[in-house]
C-alpha cells in the first residue's frame, strides 16, 4: 500500500463545529496519484468496494473547500455550500469512470458546482430569482462579465447578452432582480420613526370598519335571542334533549339520553328531529 493511502483517514471529518479545524484536516489528507485514483475507482466500480469510494472523496475534500471559497460572495455560510459540495463529490465518484483518461478532480468540479449552484438559489433569496435555464445561467455569470459597479448601460448589457447568448431583455431582468433585496413582512423592533413603512402597514384591517363591526354584533344578538326565544318554545323534554345534544360542552349520546328517559335510542331522533323542525321554522319566520 502507498504512503498516501496509509494516512487517509476512515471516516469523514465533520463540518459542524470548528470550520477552521475541518479546513485544517481536509489539507492534511495526501493527495492521491493517478495509479492510485483508477486503482480504487476500479475497485469501488468491480467490487462495490465502499472504503475504496471513501478514500476518494476523503482525497478530495479540499478540492471542494476550494470552490466553495469562490462563491463566497453570496452570503451563504461556506460550512453550507462546503457540505452541498461534498454530496456532488460522493455523486462524482459513483459516476467516475476511471478508463476515460481524465483525473476524478476534472469530473467532479461539475457535480461539485451543480449541488452548489442548486443551494445558491434554493437560499439566496426568499423568493427564487432564477427559474429558467437562461436566468439560471446569467445569475451566476452577470457578476463576473459586470465591469463596474452600478447599472449596467446598453452596450454592456449588449455585450453581456451576446456573450452568454441570451436576450438583452432577459439581462436587464436577471440584473433587476440581482440588485433587489429580501424585505422582511414586520417592522424590526429597532425601527427608526422616519423608517420606511412595512409591507404589513399597507395591508387592509377588514374587521376594523365600525359600521361592519356594529353590524355583525347586532346579527348575533339576533339570533341569540332567536334561539332562547326557539327553546323556550319547546316542552321542557324536547329542550332537555336539545341542550344535551347540541348546546352543552359534554354532549350527550342519544343512547345516554334514552336510558335516562327509558325508552329507545329512535324515541330520542324522532323527539329531537321534530325539535330542530320548530326550531328552523322561527329561525326562518
Amino acid at each position: 500500500m502507498s504512503q498516501a493511502l496509509a494516512t487517509i483517514p476512515s471516516t469523514l471529518p465533520s463540518v459542524v463545529g470548528s470550520l477552521d479545524a475541518y479546513i485544517s484536516a481536509v489539507h492534511r489528507i495526501p493527495v492521491l496519484s493517478q495509479d492510485e485514483e483508477q486503482d480504487l475507482s476500479r475497485r469501488y466500480n468491480e467490487q462495490e468496494d465502499l472504503p475504496a469510494a471513501k478514500k476518494l472523496v476523503m482525497s478530495h475534500l479540499r478540492f471542494v473547500v476550494h470552490v466553495a471559497r469562490g462563491y463566497s460572495g453570496y452570503g451563504l455560510q461556506l460550512a453550507d455550500l462546503i457540505q452541498e459540495g461534498n454530496i456532488g463529490l460522493m455523486k462524482a465518484v459513483k459516476r467516475f469512470d476511471p478508463d476515460q483518461g481524465v483525473r476524478l478532480v476534472s469530473f467532479a468540479v461539475h457535480w461539485i458546482r451543480a449541488e452548489m449552484h442548486e443551494f445558491i438559489l434554493k437560499n439566496w433569496r426568499i423568493v427564487k430569482v432564477a427559474t429558467t435555464k437562461a436566468q439560471r445561467k446569467l445569475f451566476f455569470n452577470l457578476r463576473k462579465s459586470k465591469k463596474r459597479l452600478g447599472w449596467m448601460n446598453a452596450e454592456e448589457v449588449r455585450t453581456v447578452a451576446k456573450d452568454l447568448g441570451v436576450p438583452e431583455a432577459t439581462v436587464r431582468e436577471m440584473e433587476s432582480r440581482l440588485s433587489g433585496r429580501d424585505i422582511g413582512f414586520e417592522a424590526p423592533a429597532d425601527a427608526e420613526d422616519d423608517a420606511k413603512p412595512a409591507p404589513e402597514a399597507f395591508l387592509v384591517d377588514e374587521g376594523a370598519d365600525p359600521y361592519d363591526n356594529l353590524a355583525e354584533a347586532d346579527q348575533s344578538d339576533n339570533q341569540l335571542n332567536t334561539l332562547s326565544s326557539a327553546l323556550r318554545n319547546l316542552d321542557e323534554r324536547s329542550r332537555h334533549i336539545i341542550q344535551r345534544r347540541w348546546l352543552d360542552e359534554d354532549k350527550a349520546t342519544l343512547q345516554e339520553l334514552a336510558d335516562q328517559y327509558g325508552v329507545s335510542a329512535e324515541r330520542i331522533r324522532q323527539v329531537e328531529a321534530n325539535a330542530m323542525k320548530k326550531m328552523r321554522g322561527l329561525f326562518a319566520a
